[in-house]
C-alpha cells in the first residue's frame, strides 16, 4: 500500500514552500526591532531573577527592573528604570571601546537628570539588518543577535541642538551577570 504525498501549498495560500524563506508579517521593522528588544529585556531578568513592571504612559522610561536580595543594604527590593533602544545602522562587536549612538535631547534629558531616587539606564541592542538574522533556534538554545550595552547617563551633558551623540561602552554588554551587578551596586546605595 502506497501512501499518497501531499501537494505542496500553492504559493498564493501564503504558506511557504519547502526550501524558500518564511513569509515574513508587514509590521514595521522598527516595531519588530522594539519586540525583539524587549524579548532580549525577559530573557536577561528572567535570568538575574528580576520582576518587570511596564510603566502606563511611559513618559519616555520603558521599562522598571526589580531585584529582591536579603544582601541589599537600602531595601529588600531595589529598582532601576530601563530605556531600551535598538539599531542595525552599527555593525555587530564595534571595535574599540565605545561606538558612537545618537539620541535626541529630550531622551538625553530624562536620563541623564541627576540627583535620582531610581536610577536609570540605556541599554541599546544592536541588531543584524535582515530580520532572518535575528534569531536562530536549535535543540540546545535559542540565540537573539546580536547585543545589548548599556550605560548610566546621569549626568551626561546635550551637547546638540535637537539630538546628542553619547559614547556607549563595548565593555558593558547588558546580560544576566550585569544586570545582578548594577542591583548589587543600587542595592549597597551606590550607582548602577
Amino acid at each position: 500500500m502506497t501512501l499518497a504525498k501531499p501537494d505542496p501549498a500553492p504559493a498564493a495560500t501564503g504558506l511557504a514552500l519547502s526550501g524558500s524563506p518564511p513569509v515574513r508579517g508587514q509590521i514595521a521593522t522598527t516595531a519588530c526591532m522594539e519586540t525583539l528588544q524587549v524579548g532580549y529585556l525577559h530573557a536577561v531578568a528572567a535570568a538575574a531573577g528580576c520582576s518587570l513592571a511596564q510603566p502606563f504612559p511611559d513618559h519616555g522610561i520603558d521599562w522598571h527592573v526589580s531585584h529582591s536580595a536579603r544582601g541589599h543594604a537600602v531595601d529588600d527590593e531595589v529598582t532601576i528604570k530601563v530605556q531600551l533602544k535598538a539599531t542595525y545602522q552599527i555593525a555587530p562587536a564595534p571595535a574599540g571601546p565605545t561606538f558612537a549612538f545618537t539620541l535626541d535631547n529630550d531622551h538625553l534629558v530624562k536620563l541623564a537628570r541627576r540627583p535620582v531616587s531610581v536610577h536609570k539606564i540605556l541599554v541599546v541592542m544592536i541588531v543584524p539588518r535582515g530580520q532572518e538574522d535575528w534569531l536562530r533556534a536549535g535543540h540546545d538554545r535559542l540565540s537573539l543577535r546580536h547585543c545589548c550595552y548599556w550605560i548610566n547617563l546621569a549626568g551626561h551633558p546635550v551637547t546638540g541642538r535637537r539630538r546628542t551623540t553619547v559614547r556607549i561602552p563595548t565593555s558593558r554588554i547588558f546580560d544576566d551577570r550585569a544586570l545582578c551587578e548594577i542591583m548589587t551596586r543600587v542595592g549597597a546605595g551606590g550607582r548602577p
